[in-house]
């Protein structure tokens, strides 16, 4: 298992009339969750895409628990359970600044060969990275 956790101020453009997070915003912050760990790995979207290999995103999954407020520094836990394949799982938690658990949420991505357009295995340099945390 490997995770990474990253903070994200609520900015007030990403909020409702209560202060309260749009709750189409969560999937942004997993994003952010995503790319700085795979940096944690160093590793990056742009240098895969380099490589031929893009990622889209296959399903998303999120559960509201409490409300993400204006000006509140979230904690992004981005965690991958299981070794990918073509397809990787990543789950998500965020923390408010009480370290409560106000949201779940879970992304399947597919590697993508961008010349063939058509699923492929991952990267052999992210999996060696990677893999040295499932032993």
């Amino acid at each position: 298992m490997y995770s990474h956790s990253t903070k994200i101020r609520v900015r007030y453009g990403e909020t409702d009339q209560m202060g309260y997070m749009y709750y189409g915003n969560y999937a942004q912050y997993y994003e952010v969750g995503r790319v700085e760990m795979l940096r944690s790995l160093g590793m990056s979207y742009s240098s895969m895409e380099a490589d031929g290999i893009m990622m889209p995103v296959l399903e998303l999954k999120c559960k509201y628990i409490k409300p993400a407020l204006y000006d509140q520094e979230i904690t992004v836990k981005t965690i991958v359970k299981t070794l990918p394949g073509i397809r990787i799982f990543f789950e998500y938690e965020l923390y408010n600044e009480k370290e409560e658990l106000i949201n779940i949420g879970a992304t399947t991505l597919v590697f993508v060969d961008m010349k063939k357009n058509k699923p492929t295995n991952p990267p052999e340099n992210f999996m060696e990275k990677l893999s040295v945390f499932f032993n």
